[in-house]
């Protein structure tokens, strides 16, 4: 299922970053009062209800000139175009500027829903002006401070209330994979070469979604969608070379996907992007498998994997459980040893694991290695039972959830990876006071 997405725009100073912070729930942005300071377009996942969406925080619309402005327009510009909504967001206290119109202009050529969020009504300046902001010409006005939380709510109910399921159009046993990572590590080759394997089966159709192009194939006789966040639509080559740009189609690419194939360019090594885009597909809770492409310009192939597999360690200690496999797009060498482990990763993604079995284990962990007492109190585990899977989720019953060090948490998470093939999916532990729902 993907979810809806919605743009924050308007000129700098507004207060973008803090209705961002507002409804994502942490301070992310940069918050200062100094013009432009939030340069780059920031992400979120805002829940609210029963309702998920994205968040992209633009950088402020400036028609002054500079190419520093030009960028950020640019950037504002690509946002608007993928988003599904548009929050407009304008100063009560200040009033309209002529930048204010430059940005009315751009939405009203987008033709996409618009919602005007007129900020720091809180102000008594607010009241000398408050009836120019319909001189902009849209349907939907919402007074609020960010600041001071007021009508944050309204805002909210106002994105969602016509929030449609954005449905998945494939069956669910069909395995869909997306090709993931930053610009030119060679995720389109690494397509192209998949495809081309000798036991694939093109449909003769490449579906085209708006977010990404799905080509959908047959791999020794299952069904599965590829999902290529590098071909894409109009204005591809801005959004591919432009890192900023490129993640959020990894967003929707990831929100789409039963299984995300982190690419690396084995030429550069690992940079921080290759961390957030992995850390993005771990936060959503998909199964992940690394490849590390363009194997070929490796020199000593067999000191070089082992070098490379400690240096994944190092630098992705947050997923252990990630298989790595090194190959060539351009060469096809070791292209085959791709599929099988988004094959496993998936299986694994799904795995249910019995009641007794999982008890026996935990029970057996708690025994072994009981956990440090706090303040004279020490934690019991009561019960224990797995309650979703993709990413398999499991309840554990417990006297004080207070009581739960993150150590003894991984500790126990790393016995039930001992005891079941959990192999390229994250798993989740939810600790719950006994009695608790």
């Amino acid at each position: 299922m993907r979810k809806p997405i919605v743009a924050l725009v308007g000129r700098p100073n507004v207060g973008k970053s803090t209705i961002f912070n507002r409804l994502v729930g942490s301070k992310i942005a940069i918050i200062e009062d100094t013009p432009g300071v939030t340069r780059d377009r920031l992400y979120g996942t805002v829940n609210y209800l029963d309702y998920s969406f994205h968040l992209i925080d633009t950088g402020g619309i400036d028609i002054t000139t500079g190419n520093f402005n030009t960028e950020i327009k640019g950037q504002a510009e690509l946002a608007i175009d993928e988003a599904d909504i548009v929050i407009f967001v304008v100063d009560g206290k200040e009033g309209l500027t002529a930048n204010d119109y430059t940005v009315r202009d751009i939405l009203k050529k987008s033709g996409k829903p618009v919602i005007v969020a007129i900020n720091k009504t809180d102000s008594k300046a607010y009241e000398e002006h408050k009836y120019d902001f319909y001189d902009l010409a849209f349907d939907n006005y919402i007074e609020m401070s960010a600041e001071h939380n007021l009508g944050v709510s309204t805002l909210l109910d106002e994105i969602t209330k016509n929030f449609k399921e954005i449905k998945e159009e494939y069956d669910e046993e069909i395995i869909k994979f997306s090709i993931i990572g930053r610009p030119n590590v060679g995720k389109s080759s690494l397509v192209n070469a998949l495809l081309n394997e000798e036991r694939v089966i093109v449909s003769p159709v490449a579906g085209t979604t708006r977010d990404a192009i799905d080509t959908p194939f047959r791999y020794h006789d299952k069904d599965f969608v590829v999902i290529d966040t590098a071909g894409m639509r109009k204005r591809g080559k801005i959004y591919e070379n432009v890192e900023k740009y490129s993640l959020l189609r990894s967003l929707k690419a990831i929100d789409r996907s039963d299984v995300c194939v982190i690419v690396i360019n084995a030429e550069e090594g690992i940079i921080e992007h290759d961390k957030h885009i992995a850390g993005y597909a771990i936060e959503a809770g998909k199964a992940v498998v690394i490849a590390v492409n363009k194997w070929d310009t490796v020199e000593d192939k067999d000191k070089a994997m082992k070098e490379w597999k400690e240096e994944i360690n190092f630098q992705f200690q947050f997923m252990p459980y990630a298989k790595v496999v090194f190959l060539s797009a351009l060469t096809k060498k070791r292209i085959h040893t791709l599929m099988p482990e988004i094959i496993k990763a998936n299986e694994n993604a799904h795995r249910k694991i019995s009641t007794s079995s999982l008890n026996n284990v935990i029970t057996d962990a708690y025994a072994l290695n009981l956990p440090p007492s706090y303040k004279g109190k020490r934690l019991k585990i009561y019960f224990s039972n797995q309650s979703n899977i993709c990413p398999p989720t499991f309840n554990i019953q417990v006297n004080s959830k207070g009581l739960i060090h993150f150590s003894y948490e991984r500790y126990l998470e790393n016995k039930i990876r001992e005891s079941f093939d959990f192999t390229g999916t994250p798993i989740v532990l939810n600790f719950k006071n006994k009695g608790e729902q």
